[in-house]
């Protein structure tokens, strides 16, 4: 090349050249090379043509390797996560006593005031029924201790953890939200009176969460996820991310779902959506019901392993109406938790009120996972979004059926026939009720299994997403669900330079070699935030 040829060309902070580079456009097509300037993509396309209009003192070669945008992950609870870090895990607990013994290891090496472990499933144990407080209060007599279930929507608690709170036989419950055995409270409780026990646990110190969300970050970047929406978060939490977003300790880009709380409402919703760089707020986050796992899921008919059961409201009609309203008259998205058939039909009844027909507001229902068949069209008629976990299925298809019977799982974890109502849709994890990895999303997307391989012929299969689609839900529809698909989700001219790059091409290995696919680096606005990959 001429000198002249040379000193025509633009100069780049970054050329990545001999690649795969997925860019996720309207016609997903793949380019070689991508330049990219102050954290912006420049231009995709051939080595040759990128060579020839670009230079760059930083210049990577990614031998072939394949390039993605960015994961987005599109329901996902990482302050929660960041806190949780410091908890026990209780997710490979294969019965309550195992649970017993993982605390014991925990207690000794961590001298808190409260003992903490999230991530029990009494669905795993051969004894499926809830626990019963006696031997967890035997074995920690005097200090409280708070046991958060995988969906984060129970909790089993010690007799000291009730003494705390003042709560006895006596104490009256919310319908549904108490667990007896034998008369007596087992110390099991759900939603609203679960949250009594998880609030009284002292918070971390700002010191404590500021390590606590760096490290979670760093597991996010490690993961393949450069954004990630943060469903229910108070307005200290936001201003504190706020903050180390601009001071640059936090990278990873926000979209934080506010709780509907009256100072919330006052500080962000009535002054407008606010938006940086790396943090977006424009929606409010409600729960309509709880979860299947604890029996919380609302539902039309009964639980069909529990005849007399139909699950719990949360937050009622009412009071989704009124969010509804603030979220509609200052430019703000709902995102309503709804997992339940019953509590999907009254999100839909009330969004109804206020969305014309067909629209942009991208209102959406989070999980989605049990939908009366009436209920399907309705989505696409007044343009719904249902944000689905695709990991979901897969984690709860082993009990699921028991829990709602054969005819209702037809029209459960149905992603496929939710995503046919709006054309799009957006995928996340619900981490850390699930694990932090959208490889993960992807393999149960489309192949609808776990990672043992079963089912052999997978889940409810008319329900997989394509390859293509399980990607776009985990990118470029992850950011529209978020208003953002016009600055990331994709890597084209003009929009942000957040990318990874695998080791593996998730388009086109088998699906065996899926899981065993590695993030190699991850790049945000244009640098690298993990990886050693050159």
């Amino acid at each position: 090349m001429s000198i002249a040829c040379t000193e025509n060309r633009k100069e780049a902070d970054l050329i990545i050249y001999n690649a795969k580079i997925y860019t996720i456009d309207k016609y997903f097509s793949t380019s070689q090379a991508m330049a990219v300037s102050k954290g912006i993509i420049l231009e995709t396309g051939t080595d040759s043509d990128i060579m020839r209009k670009y230079n760059s003192e930083n210049m990577i070669n990614a031998g072939t390797k394949p390039i993605y945008p960015g994961f987005i992950d599109a329901h996902s609870h990482f302050t929660g996560y960041a806190r949780g870090l410091q908890q026990a895990s209780l997710r490979e607990a294969f019965s309550f006593e195992h649970v017993l013994e993982i605390m014991q290891q925990h207690a000794a090496n961590h001298n808190t005031e409260w003992l903490l472990g999230r991530g029990w499933d009494q669905n795993k144990w051969q004894d499926k029924s809830f626990p019963v407080h006696h031997q967890l209060s035997e074995i920690f007599p005097d200090v409280p201790v708070v046991l958060i279930r995988i969906d984060g929507h129970a909790v089993i608690v010690n007799q000291e953890a009730m003494n705390r709170l003042g709560i006895d036989d006596d104490t009256l419950f919310p319908e549904g939200e108490a667990i007896y055995h034998n008369g007596k409270l087992s110390g099991v409780f759900l939603e609203h009176s679960a949250d009594r026990f998880k609030n009284a646990v002292p918070p971390l110190n700002q010191n404590e969460l500021i390590t606590a969300l760096q490290e979670a970050q760093k597991n996010c970047f490690e993961a393949g996820l450069t954004s990630v929406c943060d469903a229910g978060l108070d307005k200290n939490t936001v201003l504190l991310i706020d903050s180390l977003q601009q001071k640059g300790k936090l990278k990873i880009r926000i979209y934080a779902m506010l709780n509907p709380t009256d100072e919330n409402i006052d500080y962000f919703v009535k002054n407008g959506v606010y938006k940086t760089g790396r943090l977006s707020i424009r929606s409010i986050k409600l729960y309509a019901d709880g979860a299947l796992g604890s029996r919380g899921a609302r539902l039309l008919e009964p639980y069909y392993d529990a005849p007399e059961q139909l699950g719990i409201w949360v937050d009622d009609a009412d009071v989704i109406r009124k969010y509804s309203e603030i979220a509609y008259n200052n430019g703000y998205q709902m995102n309503i938790h709804a997992i339940g058939d019953a509590a999907v039909r009254r999100v839909i009844d009330v969004y109804s009120e206020f969305l014309n027909e067909k629209n942009d507001l991208r209102w959406r229902i989070e999980h989605a996972q049990v939908v009366h068949p009436d209920d399907f069209q309705r989505l696409g008629q007044y343009s719904i979004i249902p944000s689905i976990q695709s990991t979901h299925a897969t984690s709860d298809m082993y009990w699921a059926g028991q829990r709602l019977g054969n005819e209702r799982l037809k029209y459960s974890y149905a992603q496929k026939m939710l995503l046919n109502e709006n054309g799009w849709l957006p995928n996340g994890t619900d981490f850390p009720i699930e694990e932090i990895y959208p490889i993960h999303t992807f393999y149960a997307a489309v192949f609808r299994k776990d990672h043992s391989g079963y089912p052999e012929d997978g889940f409810q299969m008319e329900n997989a997403l394509s390859r293509e689609e399980a990607l776009r839900s985990m990118t470029i529809w992850a950011a529209k669900a978020t208003f953002e698909e016009k600055e990331k989700g994709s890597l084209e001219a003009g929009k942000i330079a957040d990318f990874i790059m695998t080791d593996l091409d998730i388009m086109q290995i088998s699906e065996k070699d899926i899981l065993n696919t590695k993030i190699l680096s991850t790049w945000v606005g244009g640098k690298k935030v993990s990886g050693k990959e050159n």
